[in-house]
């Protein structure tokens, strides 16, 4: 199976995000490699142990443009809830929203690895 059918099956709009870039799969892949080292890099919940809100808000809004545009719809519904949620000073509900989609994110992150 290839990497796109497999994005596929983890619920990531990968039509979507072609059609945004016009049809051009290899160009989608790059980004889509791309995006795993920038979650990678971006980690959310090192913040927390410090209560350093703004700055676990300024990384996950980074990581909801990230995956928005490139239809990675379960991680940019999920960092789309940890910004409205920390903008809403209410950093134990975004933790948990945090702790929920480590796994999916885990899971997409190893797909994407796995063509790499």
């Amino acid at each position: 199976m290839a990497l796109l059918d497999e994005l596929k099956e983890l619920h990531v709009d990968v039509e979507q995000a072609l059609s945004s870039l016009g049809g051009n799969s290899p160009l989608y892949e790059k980004l889509i490699f791309k995006l795993s080292a920038m979650i990678r890099d971006y980690e959310v919940t090192d913040g927390f142990e410090d209560n350093d809100y703004q700055e676990i808000m300024e990384k996950a809004h980074a990581l909801k443009g990230a995956t928005g545009n490139l239809a990675v719809t379960p991680l940019y519904n999920g960092y789309s809830d940890i910004v409205r949620l920390l903008r809403e000073e209410r950093p134990k509900q975004a933790k948990e929203v945090i702790r929920t989609m480590l796994p999916v994110q885990e899971e997409i992150i190893r797909c994407i690895e796995k063509y790499r």
